[in-house]
C-alpha cells in the first residue's frame, strides 16, 4: 500500500464475515479477473449508472484495474453532445470510483456499508473520450482512517494515454 507523510493507515479490525471472505475468494480466482457478474455482487450500481465492464487486475487492499468500452448506445451521448458525442468528465471520475469501490468492498477490515464521494483533488482531465474507446480505469488505495475515510488516486486512459487523473476521497454512510 502507498503512503505518504500526509496520509496514515488506521483501520480497524472488524469481525470477518463470510460475504467478505466469498468476495475475496471470487477475485482471487482466474488471475484476479472480475467479470460484470460479479463486479454486480460487490458493487450497487446498475443500468445506466454500472460504469466498469471488468476488472482486469486486482491486488487485494491495494489496487484495482478495471475496463469500460465506450458505446454510442450510452444515454449521455444523446445530449453530450449532438454531433460530437463526448464523455462527460464526471462519469469517467465515477467510473474510478466505482473500480475503487470493489477494492472497498473486498477488504475483510472495513465494515459493510456504502463508501460515497467525500471529495475530488487535483482532478485534471486530458484529452475526450469518444464513443469506440476502451477506457482502462487504474484505482490505487493511499490511505484509510478509522475504517469510515479512504483516499485514491485514480487515472484513466485510453490507448496507453492519459484522459483523467485525480484524488478521490470517500466516506462511509450511516
Amino acid at each position: 500500500m502507498s503512503t505518504s507523510q500526509e496520509t496514515t493507515t488506521d483501520s480497524i479490525a472488524t469481525t470477518e464475515n463470510p460475504q467478505t471472505q466469498q468476495n475475496q475468494d471470487a477475485a482471487t480466482t482466474e488471475g484476479n479477473i472480475l467479470t460484470i457478474e460479479e463486479i454486480h455482487k460487490l458493487l450497487p450500481h446498475r443500468y445506466p449508472f454500472a460504469l466498469v465492464d471488468r476488472i482486469i487486475e486486482y491486488v487485494p487492499g491495494e489496487k484495482a484495474v478495471g475496463m469500460k468500452n465506450v458505446t454510442f448506445n450510452e444515454p449521455h451521448f444523446q445530449g453530450h453532445f449532438p454531433g460530437r458525442p463526448i464523455m462527460p468528465g464526471v462519469l469517467i471520475i465515477e467510473a474510478l470510483a466505482q473500480v475503487g469501490g470493489i477494492i472497498f468492498a473486498q477488504m475483510p477490515d472495513i465494515q459493510e456499508g456504502l463508501f460515497v464521494f467525500a471529495a475530488m483533488d487535483k482532478v485534471k482531465f486530458r484529452r475526450p473520450v469518444v464513443p469506440g474507446d476502451q477506457l482502462i480505469l487504474t484505482t490505487e488505495l493511499l490511505s484509510i482512517k478509522g475504517g469510515r475515510f479512504a483516499k485514491m488516486r485514480g487515472i484513466a486512459e485510453v490507448d496507453g494515454q492519459k484522459v483523467a487523473e485525480g484524488d478521490l476521497m470517500f466516506s462511509m454512510m450511516d
